[in-house]
């Protein structure tokens, strides 16, 4: 197992550049989740790490050599795929043994190392198979396979469960989490799904726009974002924002309703607050609103009201008796209210707490 570090990590296509001087520690055996919208470059960042992409500019060390210049067989790091890259020709054993016969293994040692792999990802029984006989998760089980016999100092992870339906992909977000308890490789993981990184990460790596927006752990990241994008990005149902003001400790919305309680900050004529669904409480006062659209999801209910101040998102675990356009009154829960400048969007608050 290796640590990476990136320093000054710099890629540009012609004129224009795609990663902007990219800075990055990954520790030893650490599971680190790249995590972004489409185009923010995430994707261009793992495979400069794998070597399919020259960097423009920095350094790329892993386990303390720079790797820069080193092709890509030659870096010790296995990468898995969105579409599996599988050979359509070969059957699975053969499939996840290919590196190691490229590399001139014994057939003894190559025989050895896939059955231990097939036996971790529970594909004994279809090693004689070809990839059209498998279903998604059983192909990408596949791809894992053929990294996992390769015993590298790094796995590389790029959005590699994107094309599975959305119960196979909770189903395999465990088994890529256990697998790497168990193996404890150094792990980076690319996707563009907030929830994949916030259950399988141990650190969480925010881009937008080929920068880093905010590095930290799932929970600091949506307990305390650095700024707007962050805290709109992590989380779902989204964070709800609304323009505010600050008096004696008390938020307003625009139109004077208070929203409710934040301590230690100073006064502000402007500000934007931000609340999670989930600290959202219905209450006997506070902000006005009407009920315009209720959504159960079976263990919670999502209301979304209408104010005067913008339609705000309501979670609950509460079995509610809501009606549609029923007035009720809307307040968040003590200090929970995160506060952003409206001119730079970055945090005045988080969670109540000063920035």
């Amino acid at each position: 197992m290796g640590s990476v570090e990136l320093r000054g990590i710099r890629k540009a296509y012609g004129p224009v550049e795609v990663l902007h001087g990219i800075d990055l520690d990954v520790e030893e055996g650490e599971f680190t989740v790249l995590v972004g919208p489409s185009g923010c470059g995430k994707s261009t960042l793992l495979r400069s790490i794998a070597g399919l992409e020259t960097i423009s500019d920095g350094e790329i060390s892993l386990a303390g050599k720079v790797i820069n210049h080193l092709p890509p067989k030659r870096r010790d790091i296995a990468m898995v795929f969105q579409n599996y890259a599988l050979y359509p020709h070969m059957t699975v054993a053969k499939n996840m043994g290919f590196s190691l016969r490229l590399s001139k293994e014994s057939k003894p040692e190559i025989d050895r190392k896939v059955r231990e792999a097939a036996e971790i990802l529970g594909l004994g029984d279809l090693l004689e198979r070809y990839p059209k006989q498998l279903s998604g998760g059983q192909r990408q089980r596949v791809a894992m396979g053929r990294a996992i016999v390769r015993d590298p100092e790094l796995f590389l992870f790029d959005e590699p469960l994107s094309n599975l339906d959305a119960k196979l992909r909770v189903q395999m977000r465990s088994e890529i989490k256990e697998l790497h308890q168990r193996l404890k490789t150094t792990t980076i993981y690319v996707t563009h799904d907030q929830i994949e990184a916030m259950t399988m990460a141990d650190k969480i790596v925010v881009m937008r726009g080929g920068y880093v927006e905010q590095i930290g752990s799932p929970r600091d990241l949506y307990d305390r974002p650095v700024n707007m994008f962050v805290a709109g990005f992590i989380g779902s149902p989204a964070m709800n924002f609304v323009p505010a003001s600050v008096r004696n400790g008390r938020v307003m919305m625009a139109s004077g309703a208070p929203i409710g309680h934040v301590d230690g900050t100073k006064p502000a004529d402007k500000a934007i607050a931000g609340i999670r669904p989930e600290d959202l409480r219905l209450s006997d006062s506070g902000l006005e609103a009407n009920v315009s659209l209720i959504e159960p999801t079976g263990s919670e209910t999502q209301v979304t009201l209408r104010t005067v101040d913008g339609n705000l998102i309501l979670t609950t675990r509460d079995r509610l008796d809501l009606d549609i356009g029923q007035a009720v009154h809307v307040t968040a829960a003590s200090g929970k209210i995160h506060l952003f400048d409206p001119e730079n969007e970055t945090a005045l608050t988080r969670s109540g707490e000063l920035a």
